[in-house]
């Protein structure tokens, strides 16, 4: 009797842990690390690039298990020619929007062709001589990571130059769902180029396929494309990040908080750059004092922080994943609309690039309104079926 007690009241508490991550339960059911990127199974892409002269597309996420793909290549005898980079560069170390400069790399001494800041796109020159490109980056699923915005535009190329393209495809943290408003193509830019919410709900590769797909390479060409698939994945699979994708993305409690709050970098308001836990809390010394304040200050990764050596009040989100608060399975506007009303001068609370964050117009307004979350959230939900229409036709996993 004693014991069949103590079991109902494990179970009880079992069952009460997972009603307080119902939000995340359908990424949490999932073992860690169970799915595996395309990178890790050499088997399905060597003998597709055997005797071709290939470039590939990279950063520090790039690896193989402890082994970085263009080593990998390497090793197994394919002719490796010119790596690209994308933001923050091949080492994955400089700070976001900082313009990256191409040269050797002083590993492989292979040459690096920056594909952020001056150039975005590979030229016919970059491309001269090249038979395959390979882009093998790790996505967060979220438009304005603009991982997504290097891969289309390495896929004109591609596409322009007759050069074929290979994805190597890898699990997504947010595939789980998909939602946010739906860009507005009058304010496409770098941090969003064609029309899908905030999160994608999709892995790079499935994205890849969408651009093809829906003739959304500029001009509507399409790229001979190929996408090697992740292993044991599905969009309610846990994957945690082995290698951190950006400086300021150094945890999955970031990752998952990333698409709700990133909104505040088009705003007055800090998000941690240059402190220990960036795009885990946000604050401004124009916010009033909670209880909780961090101070930014230069750091790698954070040259020159918003509020740099000003003491900001906010709020502390770095237990936001252990407390249930995420992983989520939408957006949450409460943090941003929270901030909005509490700022003394909100004419001064939005920066112009909000509005290129947002992908238009209507969400600043729309909070400017005083309308609710809820309300907010209602005004997308036509876009999102439409997308959801859409992406339905490019998923590669369950």
């Amino acid at each position: 009797m004693k014991s069949l007690i103590i079991t109902l009241v494990v179970m009880r508490k079992v069952l009460i842990f997972c009603f307080l991550l119902l939000p995340g339960i359908l990424v949490a059911y999932a073992r860690p690390g169970k799915p595996s990127p395309a990178a890790a199974h050499p088997d399905q892409y060597l003998p597709l690039l055997k005797g071709k002269k290939v470039a590939v597309v990279a950063n520090q996420t790039s690896m193989s298990g402890n082994r970085h793909i263009i080593d990998l290549l390497r090793a197994n005898g394919i002719n490796v020619v010119r790596i690209f980079a994308p933001e923050h560069g091949f080492r994955g170390s400089s700070d976001a929007g900082e313009t990256i400069n191409g040269g050797k790399d002083p590993v492989t001494g292979l040459t690096v062709v920056s594909l952020y800041g001056s150039k975005v796109k590979p030229s016919a020159e970059d491309l001269a001589g090249v038979e395959i490109v390979v882009f093998d980056i790790q996505d967060v699923g979220v438009r304005f990571y603009t991982y997504l915005s290097t891969l289309q535009y390495v896929m004109e190329a591609c596409a322009g130059n007759n050069v074929e393209c290979m994805v190597l495809d890898r699990p997504d943290p947010n595939g789980y769902y998909f939602d946010g408003p739906v860009l507005d193509t009058a304010f496409k830019s770098f941090v969003g180029l064609v029309p899908v919410p905030v999160v994608t709900g999709m892995t790079i590769g499935e994205y890849a396929g969408m651009l093809n797909g829906e003739g959304w390479l500029k001009g509507g060409i399409k790229c001979r494309l190929t996408v090697i698939k992740c292993k044991d994945y599905t969009h309610y699979s846990y994957y945690e990040l082995p290698v951190k994708p950006s400086p300021n993305l150094p945890n999955m409690n970031s990752i998952y908080l990333y698409p709700s709050i990133c909104f505040f970098e088009g705003t007055r308001v800090s998000l941690g750059r240059g402190t220990d836990f960036p795009f885990q809390v946000y604050g401004s010394p124009e916010l009033p004092d909670k209880g909780f304040s961090f101070t930014p200050e230069s750091m790698p990764g954070a040259a020159k922080p918003v509020h740099m050596g000003v003491k900001c009040f906010g709020r502390d989100l770095t237990s936001a994943l252990v407390k249930g608060i995420v992983p989520a399975s939408k957006l949450n506007l409460g943090w941003l609309i929270e901030a909005y009303r509490d700022y003394p001068d909100k004419d001064k609370f939005f920066t112009p690039y909000f509005d290129t964050l947002a992908g238009g117009t209507a969400l600043r307004e729309q909070i400017q309104k005083g309308m609710s979350a809820e309300q907010i959230s209602a005004s997308w939900q036509d876009d999102l079926k439409e997308f959801g229409r859409i992406r339905k036709k490019y998923l590669l996993y369950k």
